[in-house]
């Protein structure tokens, strides 16, 4: 469950130039009606909603057939029409996307604020999955539908697929929180919470629950998840279901032994922090083969941070792999990077691979970025290549 990929499904229809209210000649797809004035972005939507609907079914196991209706979808191609469609529906606003349930199925809608240039792609895999799932189970527990939502946020379409990297944004997070009972989260009400826990610990617990069930590695735990998703009642209430899923893992699993095994996961789980300084210390240590894996998982779970980049370039240089360093340095560039400190690396790196030129051009550039610091030593480096 590391990982999944899931080929976007091909639309099943279009029905006419896509109206901007239900009925009037929307898209229409396996599981979609999609009203949008904007017939391409309607058909990009699609293909990506389809795609998560396929991703969540395979784990949920839920029946489309059950569906008194397909999900409704409105995309809304000004941000000033798509505050006021809110505030009109709710009396306020929220960024990029909202999933907006009501008791009755006809009016359930995803809405989409697509002119909010890709503020809505943030926002859309989180708002996404909450509408499968309530479309399904009316009143689901709050660590299912907040867990579930947070751990499908990093399913991105990716080349015509859509690919999952862990989400572990929340575990530091949950490391800083005092030690709460699995029974506990099991039972939380987001809407009704505990003033002790803030909305964002809630976030981070249900996360971490949803996090080990599905990558403990322990069948048992595993099984009793998917068990789990069958008791679940369309009509019950949240506390209603969220006691008949806490018996059941309470029977199955028992909680002292799920205490244990939830808390020894959660500290076996390292922190962008704690990977980075694992790394360093290692790289310090000059133990390569030691401190290249905590660097690797550092970059996965922040792909944007430009340290990873840059350490896992020190670690290819240290190997005389001059290729693969720039390859890394110019990707810590381009997410952030000290310049300064990265054009003196590709100034070493391609005096390394005798490439004279261009380790004067990047000692140059480091020269200017930051005289006070590059200034001697680079000039002494450029002195030796005759520069």
């Amino acid at each position: 469950m590391r990982r999944f990929f899931c080929s976007t499904l091909v639309l099943m229809a279009l029905c006419g130039r896509p109206g901007g209210v239900f009925g009037q000649n929307p898209l229409i797809t396996d599981h979609y009606e999609i009203s949008s004035e904007d017939p391409g972005a309607g058909e990009r939507i699609a293909g990506d909603l389809e795609g998560r609907f396929a991703v969540y079914t395979r784990l949920f196991r839920f029946n489309p057939q059950s569906l008194a209706a397909p999900f409704r979808v409105r995309l809304i191609g000004d941000t000033a029409a798509y505050n006021g469609y809110l505030i009109e529906k709710l009396g306020e606003s929220s960024a990029g996307a909202l999933y907006l349930h009501y008791r009755q199925t006809e009016r359930r809608e995803l809405v989409i604020n697509y002119g909010d240039g890709t503020g809505w792609e943030r926002a859309l895999p989180y708002q996404s999955f909450v509408q499968y799932l309530r479309s399904f189970i009316s009143n689901p527990p709050s660590w299912i539908e907040e867990g579930f939502a947070i751990y499908f946020s990093t399913l991105s379409l990716d080349g015509g697929e859509l690919a999952y990297v862990e989400n572990l944004s929340w575990l530091e997070r949950v490391k800083e929180l005092p030690a709460v009972p699995v029974q506990d989260i099991l039972l939380l009400d987001t809407r009704d919470r505990d003033p002790s826990l803030s909305r964002e610990d809630y976030s981070a617990l249900s996360w971490a629950l949803v996090s080990f069930f599905l990558n403990s590695g322990d069948d048992e735990y595993f099984r009793s998840l998917l068990e789990c998703f069958l008791l679940l009642s369309p009509d019950a209430g949240l506390t209603e279901n969220s006691a008949v899923l806490a018996d059941w893992i309470e029977n199955w699993n028992g909680f002292k032994n799920l205490d244990r095994d939830y808390y020894s996961y959660i500290r076996a789980r390292k922190t962008f922090p704690e990977l980075m300084n694992e790394g360093r210390q290692a790289y310090g240590e000059g133990n390569l083969d030691t401190a290249e894996p905590s660097f690797v998982i550092a970059r996965d779970q922040r792909p944007d941070h430009y340290a990873p980049y840059y350490y896992l370039g020190l670690i290819a240089y240290g190997r005389g792999d001059w290729v693969r360093a720039e390859q890394y340095y110019n990707t810590s560039l381009e997410r952030g990077a000290d310049k300064a400190l990265v054009y003196y690396a590709l100034g070493l790196n391609a005096a390394a691979a005798e490439q004279g030129e261009r380790a004067a051009e990047f000692l140059r550039l480091a020269i200017d970025a930051d005289p006070a610091r590059y200034r001697e030593r680079a000039n002494a480096l450029l002195r030796r290549l005759r520069f």
